[in-house]
């Protein structure tokens, strides 16, 4: 037998095949493949074999007995073709090659599987749907779809897969591992597939192309999802709801808005959240990092998108249009937000007091007023506020900055919102009308304030004297009185006042400004009052009535005048006035 190895000798043929062997025993063996004759059973599961070795090899999955070791690297194997095939890791040795385009592999049984890549050939066809493969083990995963079988469990976590291969992986979870490494920047990943998609970062390769838009992607994964937005498929509904997803991992996301969910926390904060990629975020914030900048003004961002929403605001885009108003916007957010405006929605409410808000974020700023909470601090002077936008605004004070300019007078604002209210000036809109008078205002609390004349509401109350106003500034200014405070110095002439709005008008005595006009003379005044009273020359109008008397006058101040006259107090002044005239003439004429 042995001088055959030499000779290349075979005299023992197989009558079926005409295949040629050196012994009777391996064409005894080989004679099995065509009658299906399995000798060797387990005694353990009763499974066949046509040799008693492969039982052998077969019985070391019942014992766990793997006698062939590596001497690199101590791994052990059951078999020592097993042990050989592997021992090629350490020496980098691939002795089979493709004939078709040369690629090396460590054993025949790859270059075998490789080469149906070039033939096309799948001779695995699956018995329930037909689908076929050109591995077995292969077949053997896809079968578990129909069968739902996953004989592959975690220790750890007791979490189930359909094969070893997704075990192994998953078990990288708990262990931390990450065997793959990148050569250029050294990032270490779980998965070979996920090494190979991120080195096409760096070597800019994007193979997989969609066949429509001609968009190119770094894994076909990636093209797959993509290509759903042409063909419209979500394949992955939700069993709860029943909506429709473009992949797993969004249907895997959204069900956690039933099931409450957040397996991602900061380690910061303890602030948990439903994505990797919502935490990565959030973790910003404690860091600082701003990774996203814009080419036009370099300003950062924490994400992509808000760089891409800022952007806009250089291009003028704004892809999102209402389908009521066609009013436009740069964000969707914004979009919906506005919709509600025609639908009267306002499907977020308040859990303490039941009122309702359009959006989670007005809810959110809302909740403050219960709880009290402000949570945006200024650096300079460490005021806190309930909203961003009050901190940025507050901030200008500050640094001077103004950067909302009137395009018809030229002035200036901290903030938007004013420099809207102001423009209302020019154009006269008043988009705020009281429902019990009909009278407009050029704000909603211009229009809030006047409501309370109709409503007696004066929720404003003095600490000191209990004395109640309808306006917060007006009580502001009434407590001055109490406090004698004067906060508002002339830097003219040092004069102080109480409010802003008096040192305004007094200013105007320095300046000599009279900014109110009468239309029908002409004739300017510094206060909008003396105009009113002004007017009434010219219409007649007469609003202050005598309750005694009914006799009218154009001012309060006359009225009162008057009303001295039924209680004798204006005849006690004049009789005073004289004495006090005559004292001064005798001083005169006698000193």
């Amino acid at each position: 037998s042995h001088e055959r190895i030499h000779t290349g000798e075979k005299p023992y043929f197989c009558s079926d095949c005409v295949k040629c062997f050196k012994t009777s025993t391996q064409l005894k063996v080989h004679q099995r493949t065509h009658t299906g004759e399995k000798p060797y059973s387990c005694s353990d599961c009763g499974k066949c074999f046509t040799t008693s070795t492969d039982l052998k090899v077969h019985e070391r999955i019942h014992t766990g007995e793997k006698p062939y070791f590596c001497s690199d690297c101590v791994k052990c194997f059951k078999t020592s073709t097993q042990l050989k095939v592997h021992q090629r890791t350490h020496t980098g040795e691939k002795p089979y090659s493709c004939s078709d385009c040369g690629k090396c592999f460590t054993s025949s049984t790859d270059v075998k599987v490789h080469q149906r890549t070039h033939t096309g050939e799948k001779p695995y066809s699956c018995p329930d749907c037909g689908t076929r493969f050109s591995q077995l083990s292969n077949l053997k995963s896809h079968e578990r779809i129909h069968t739902g079988e996953k004989p592959y469990v975690c220790s750890e976590c007791g979490k189930c897969f359909k094969t070893s291969n997704e075990l192994k992986v998953h078990q990288r979870t708990h262990t931390g591992e990450k065997p793959y490494s990148c050569p250029d920047c050294g990032t270490s990943f779980s998965r070979l597939s996920n090494l190979k998609s991120h080195e096409r970062i760096h070597t800019g390769e994007k193979p997989y192309v969609c066949s429509d838009c001609g968009a190119s992607f770094y894994h076909l994964g990636t093209l797959k999802t993509h290509q759903r937005i042409h063909t419209g498929e979500k394949p992955y509904s939700c069993s709860d709801c029943g909506k429709c997803y473009k992949t797993a991992n969004e249907i895997k996301v959204h069900q956690r808005t039933h099931t409450g969910e957040k397996p991602y926390s900061c380690s910061d904060c303890g602030k948990c959240f439903k994505t990797a990629n919502e935490l990565k975020v959030h973790e910003r914030i404690h860091t600082g990092e701003k990774p996203y900048f814009c080419s036009d003004c370099g300003k950062c961002f924490t994400t992509s998108t808000d760089l891409k929403v800022h952007q806009r605001t250089h291009t003028g885009e704004k892809p999102y249009s209402c389908p009521d108003c066609g009013t436009r916007f740069s964000k969707l957010s914004n979009l919906k937000s506005h919709e509600r405006i025609h639908t009267g929605e306002k499907p977020y409410f308040c859990s303490e007091c039941g009122k309702c808000f359009k959006t989670s974020n007005e809810l959110k700023v809302h909740q403050r007023t219960h709880t009290g909470e402000k949570p945006f601090f200024c650096p300079d002077c460490g005021t806190s506020f309930s909203r961003l936008s009050y901190l940025k605004s507050h901030e200008r004070i500050h640094t001077g900055e103004k950067p909302y300019v009137c395009s018809d007078c030229g002035a200036s604002f901290y903030h938007l919102g004013t420099l809207k209210t102001h423009q209302r000036i020019h154009t006269g809109e008043k988009p705020y009308s009281c429902s019990d008078c009909g009278k407009c205002f050029k704000t909603a609390n211009e229009l809030k304030v006047h409501q309370r004349t109709h409503t007696g509401e004066k929720p404003f109350f003095c600490p000191d004297c209990g004395t109640s106003f309808s306006q917060l500034s007006n009580l502001k200014s009434h407590e001055r009185i109490h406090t004698g405070e004067k906060a508002y110095s002339c830097s003219d002439c040092g004069k102080c006042f109480k409010t802003a709005t008096e040192l305004k008008l007094h200013q105007r005595k320095h300046t000599g400004e009279k900014p109110y006009f009468c239309s029908d003379c002409g004739i300017s005044f510094s206060q909008l009052s003396h105009l009113k009273i002004h007017e009434r020359i010219h219409t007649g109008e007469k609003p202050y009535f005598c309750s005694d008397c009914v006799k009218c006058f154009k001012t309060s101040t006359q009225l009162k005048g008057h009303k001295r006259t039924h209680t004798g107090e204006r005849k006690k002044l004049i009789r005073e006035h004289r004495h006090e005239r005559s004292l001064l003439m005798s001083a005169l004429t006698f000193g």
